[in-house]
């Protein structure tokens, strides 16, 4: 039976420490090829002007930028410790005229209508306050036709993968933060639910062994 959801944060990662522990397992997914930034492009995000919601550190939109041509991102987050870390990583990675880092809440984005031809993210769903409102808010700043992908864990994954995701997570210091993710995490029946009572559709939402992606296209 799966357990009840406990809900984590609403503020995002901050202070140093958390910060700099954080920024070490995200490294260490990026350097083992461990990120969503290939499923992202397989879903047919890859030109134009994208807006990730809760960048972290910013290892995937960079990534993302650094493996397409002629694109732009956006990324929203509501740490602003995140955001100076993820302004530094962006220098070392040449890509800074390429992105920009926008202090904000994803249930009102401080964006124009229409804005984006594609909205990604991946980790922070289990975070989002109203997940109904931030699906609406992408829907409204989403051009038409525009792609959306959104992929984090789930609550409901093998008791064994859990726990192997556990063993295997690196600094160990992390560890506590990641269980607290999987206990907020959502459920696919979960998820969809929300989705069928926002006003972003269609939409997929697929699993894999421990996580769950929300794939679509606005309609035009």
């Amino acid at each position: 039976m799966t357990k009840t959801r406990i809900i984590e944060t609403n503020q995002g990662i901050q202070g140093e420490l958390n910060v700099t522990v954080y920024d070490q397992m995200m490294k260490r997914l990026r350097d083992k090829g461990w990120m969503e930034t290939s499923q992202i492009i397989k879903s047919g995000i890859d030109k134009g002007l994208a807006l990730e919601v809760g960048p972290g550190p910013g290892y995937l939109g960079l990534e993302w930028l650094k493996k397409t041509s002629n694109t732009q991102l956006m990324a929203l987050d509501v740490s602003p410790d995140m955001i100076q870390l993820a302004e530094k990583n962006a220098q070392e990675y040449g890509l800074y005229q390429r992105v920009s880092y926008v202090l904000g809440n994803a249930l009102s984005m401080p964006f124009e209508d229409e804005m984006y031809d594609a909205v990604f993210s991946s980790g922070s769903l289990h975070e989002w306050e109203e997940p109904q409102k931030v699906f609406n808010e992408i829907n409204r700043v989403l051009k038409p036709g525009g792609l959306y992908f959104i992929g984090d864990l789930r609550r409901d994954m093998n008791l064994l993968l859990r726990w192997f995701l556990i063993w295997s997570t690196k600094p160990k210091e992390i560890i506590p933060g990641l269980i607290t993710s999987i206990q907020a995490s959502y459920t696919l029946k979960e998820i969809i639910d929300i989705l069928q009572e926002s006003q972003l559709q269609p939409t997929s939402v697929k699993k894999d062994p421990i996580g769950l992606s929300v794939i679509g296209r606005k309609v035009k």
